[in-house]
C-alpha cells in the first residue's frame, strides 16, 4: 500500500524531481499533515524543505534575483543537480549495476529509487549508502554531454580514434587519479591527467 502511494509521485527523470512532485502535491493540499499521513510522507521532512525554501527565497530577494519556475522544463532541474554533483556521475555497466566515472566503483540503484525499474544509461547521485551493496541515493538521469558543459575542468570529450577497443565500447576514458585530494581538479590547478574523457 505504502509503495503504491509513493509510486504515483515517481518522475521519469529521477528522485530529485520525484521529491519536487511530492512537495508540490503537499503545497497544493495546503501543506496538510493528514495528507502526509495518507500518502506515507513524513510531514516533518516536508516542513524542513519548506523552511529551506523560505531561506533561499530570502537570499534571492536580498540579492534582487528573480524567482522563476522551470515549469515543465525539467532538464533545468537535472542540470542544476548535475552542476553540484558532477563528481557523482555514473554509467550503466553491461555486466552489473553502474560504474562511477571518477574511480570505476561498482554501485547500484536503490530499490526505493524512482529509477529502479528503468535503469537509465547515465545518472548522477547525491550520496552512496553501503548496506548489502553500495547503493546510490537520490539519483537523477543526465545527458552525458552535460558533464562537459557544466564541468569543463573535470570532463573532456574523448577522441574515439585514440581510445582502446574496450574504452570505445564503454565510451568513457577515466583519467582521474582517485588518490589525489578531492579538490585538486579546481581552476588552474587541474593537470590534464585528472580529466575524465567522455565520447559519444
Amino acid at each position: 500500500m505504502a509503495d503504491q502511494k509513493k509510486a504515483k509521485f515517481h518522475q521519469p527523470e529521477g528522485d530529485h524531481l520525484t521529491l519536487l512532485a511530492v512537495y508540490n502535491a503537499w503545497k497544493n493540499n495546503k501543506f496538510s499533515a493528514p495528507w502526509c499521513y495518507d500518502n506515507f510522507v513524513q510531514a516533518r521532512t516536508l516542513k524542513r524543505a519548506q523552511d529551506v525554501r523560505k531561506q533561499l527565497l530570502g537570499i534571492m530577494d536580498r540579492h534582487k534575483l528573480d524567482v522563476v519556475s522551470c515549469g515543465k522544463k525539467t532538464a533545468l532541474v537535472q542540470k542544476a543537480v548535475l552542476s553540484g554533483f558532477f563528481r557523482n556521475a555514473a554509467k550503466k555497466d553491461p555486466q552489473e549495476g553502474y560504474r562511477t566515472l571518477v574511480d570505476q566503483q561498482v554501485v547500484y540503484l536503490h530499490p526505493s529509487s524512482a529509477l529502479f525499474n528503468r535503469q537509465p544509461d547515465w545518472v548522477v547521485y547525491h550520496e552512496l549508502v553501503m548496506t548489502t551493496k553500495e547503493y546510490m541515493r537520490e539519483v537523477t538521469t543526465i545527458d552525458p554531454k552535460w558533464l562537459v558543459e557544466f564541468a569543463p575542468k573535470f570532463f573532456k570529450f574523448g577522441d574515439p580514434t585514440k581510445l582502446s577497443k574496450a574504452k570505445r565500447s564503454m565510451k568513457v576514458e577515466p583519467l582521474h587519479n582517485k588518490y589525489e585530494e578531492k579538490d585538486s581538479w579546481r581552476i588552474s590547478r587541474v593537470p590534464r591527467k585528472f580529466h575524465v574523457k567522455v565520447t559519444f
